[in-house]
């Protein structure tokens, strides 16, 4: 059920762990840049110093930030590869509180130069902790728009985070692709980053007018239960044309229902956090099975 109209207004935000986040979906097309875009914003708009990291070779987040690609070099690709600092592969956004790490052309031939590099698979984790950068010192919350597949770069992004959040398209297919990375996450928690663990599930592109829908949200809320946010993201036309503005939809048109949509799982992102914060042992030891 999504929140109501009275739980609008965002908390205010504390600094507390989990802070880096991986937006990850293995499947496509799920809304998983749009949903970093807009929650980095939301999350910046009431006082966070947010970070967002573009792996993904496409770039849109970067486009969806109004970053020209004429502008992403040096960039994520860079940084992963250790090729230049992070105070030159960052950049401002015009909103306030908020700074991107675009993604260029560049970082598909990532998977390939990773190969024979030491300690591959954690060259963002060691990135980004290094005394030159610590950016969890520098930023409130760092989230990481991975790529739809599970390569060396994503591999990059689970190790380097505290936990997943992960956009679920509402269709037939949804629950498989969830599946697959659930078990992608048990692999890197055993061999890689014990404190790894799935944050939430965001159901995007929802549209209760469908019967399908509707089957979909249920069949997911019966097998993840809590694990899924009680907030969801409708199939609207003007969070798909925000990005051809270079504006989040927040800023693009603030009133529209996926603008709105957006604020409110910001306000459930930073409550959940909280609690997880409060429970540390929680984001170590549990697996978040299915609910049976």
């Amino acid at each position: 059920m999504t929140p109501s109209s009275s739980e609008s207004a965002l908390p205010v935000p504390q600094r507390e762990a989990p802070q880096i986040f991986a937006i990850a979906n293995q499947k496509g097309g799920v809304g998983k840049t749009t949903t970093a875009i807009n929650l980095a914003t939301a999350l910046a708009a009431v006082g966070e110093q947010v970070l967002l990291i573009d792996l993904d070779p496409q770039g849109n987040a970067s486009t969806g930030l109004g970053v020209g690609r004429s502008e992403r070099s040096p960039g994520s690709y860079e940084f992963l590869l250790g090729l230049s600092p992070l105070a030159d592969c960052v950049r401002t956004t015009q909103i306030p509180g908020l700074a991107v790490m675009p993604a260029s052309v560049q970082l598909a031939g990532a998977e390939i130069e990773l190969i024979d590099l030491e300690r591959r698979e954690r060259r963002l984790a060691d990135a980004l902790a290094a005394p030159e950068n610590d950016a969890r010192a520098r930023w409130t919350t760092i989230l990481i728009d991975c790529p739809p597949s599970l390569g060396l770069v994503t591999l990059n992004a689970l190790v380097a985070v505290d936990a997943i959040v992960v956009p679920l398209q509402a269709e037939f297919l949804a629950l498989e692709g969830i599946g697959a990375l659930s078990n992608t996450v048990a692999r890197v928690r055993k061999a890689l980053n014990p404190r790894l663990h799935i944050a939430g599930v965001v159901l995007t592109m929802v549209d209760r007018r469908m019967t399908l829908s509707q089957q979909v949200e249920a069949d997911v809320r019966a097998h993840y239960g809590d694990l899924v946010f009680g907030t969801t993201i409708p199939r609207n036309v003007r969070i798909a044309e925000a990005p051809s503005h270079g504006l989040p939809v927040l800023i693009y048109d603030n009133a529209c229902a996926g603008a709105q949509a957006y604020i409110l799982l910001a306000s459930e992102f930073i409550r959940r956090r909280r609690t997880a914060a409060a429970t540390p042992s929680s984001s170590e030891s549990v697996t978040h099975e299915p609910a049976s």
